[in-house]
């Protein structure tokens, strides 16, 4: 009968160091990749969104994150004055300007 079974003999086992260390390596190149393509350029649209922000200046012509477009006549430190039409005045938190327009864009609106 013991003829039917072959004998299992014990095999040598891998180098659980190289194992742990190929893991770490794959967990930091998944974490650079995620800081290349998420957390970097997301860091780079809020410093070029604060940058527009701080330049704002009487007579430019933006677009609220509400998709409104106006011309700004009062720059205030936390409110932005727009007139949205002939003697139609509105005024929104500057942290609501999501874009500024290149000059004469109000007018072919």
């Amino acid at each position: 009968m013991n003829f039917l079974i072959s004998p299992a003999y014990a095999q040598g086992t891998g180098s659980a160091g190289s194992a742990g260390v190929s893991q770490i390596v794959i967990l930091v190149v998944f974490v650079a990749i995620f800081y290349f393509m998420l957390i970097r350029p997301q860091q780079k649209r809020l410093k070029d969104q604060q940058t527009m922000l701080s330049k704002l200046a009487n007579g430019d012509e933006v677009v609220t994150s509400g998709g409104i477009l106006g011309r700004i006549t009062d720059v205030g430190e936390t409110f932005v004055t727009l007139e949205v039409a002939d003697g139609v005045r509105i005024r929104v938190q500057r942290g609501q300007i999501s874009q500024l327009m290149p000059k004469g864009t109000l007018k072919s609106a």
